[in-house]
């Protein structure tokens, strides 16, 4: 794993640097570790600038469950369409841009199944903004306007059998049979990692899992 110590040096000297927010993108597949990786690099920056990071998960912008079902979308959770998009690029605009101002984002709560609205604070002390999800660097619209938003990107590249294998794992671990868990892996959330794969732009920094 890409030492987490020596990214985190490096986004601090750019945020000491300037006088922007810095936003940092994490992006991958479903089960590549994104929020793994996310909590070490924010704990590796505060141990070295307490408070200084927060993390914004994308996840928080999942379609609730009732306007899923009413497009007939349940099925396919977690895909793009899936996803407030617009919502989630306009909330990053305001973090990023409005630094001098504290700014409210939604959680998603997975033992509810629902994103808790206004859950997150993003507070002006927040000079460094780690925000990680699926679709982050897609090179298409609306996604690919945040590129001038991030400062940096990071890409989880992890293979597809290992993807499967912790994806299974997952909808065990939340309750499915494994006739079930291995269904949704295969039939969603595969389909999901390989349409990130392929059309994710090359990021800054990559981390092989």
């Amino acid at each position: 794993m890409r030492d987490m110590a020596g990214i985190a040096e490096g986004l601090l000297a750019g945020a000491r640097a300037s006088q922007r927010r810095l936003i940092v993108a994490i992006a991958g597949p479903p089960g590549s570790g994104k929020s793994t990786i996310s909590e070490a690099l924010r704990k590796a920056i505060d141990d070295r600038e307490p408070g200084s990071a927060i993390i914004v998960p994308m996840d928080g912008f999942h379609l609730d469950n009732v306007v899923l079902d009413h497009r007939g979308l349940r099925h396919r959770k977690g895909a793009p369409e899936t996803f407030d998009a617009a919502g989630y690029c306009e909330t990053m605009r305001r973090i990023a841009e409005r630094p001098q101002l504290s700014a409210a984002y939604p959680v998603f709560d997975r033992h509810l199944d629902l994103a808790r609205a206004g859950a997150g604070i993003v507070d002006p002390g927040h000079r460094i903004v780690l925000t990680e999800g699926n679709y982050l660097l897609i090179d298409a619209a609306p996604w690919s306007e945040l590129r001038t938003l991030f400062e940096r990107t990071i890409w989880l590249d992890v293979a597809d059998d290992v993807l499967e294998e912790r994806l299974v794992r997952r909808w065990l671990y939340h309750g499915l049979g494994r006739q079930q868990a291995i269904k949704k892996a295969l039939d969603n959330d595969m389909p999901n990692a390989r349409f990130v794969k392929q059309n994710s732009r090359r990021a800054d920094i990559t981390i092989n899992g």
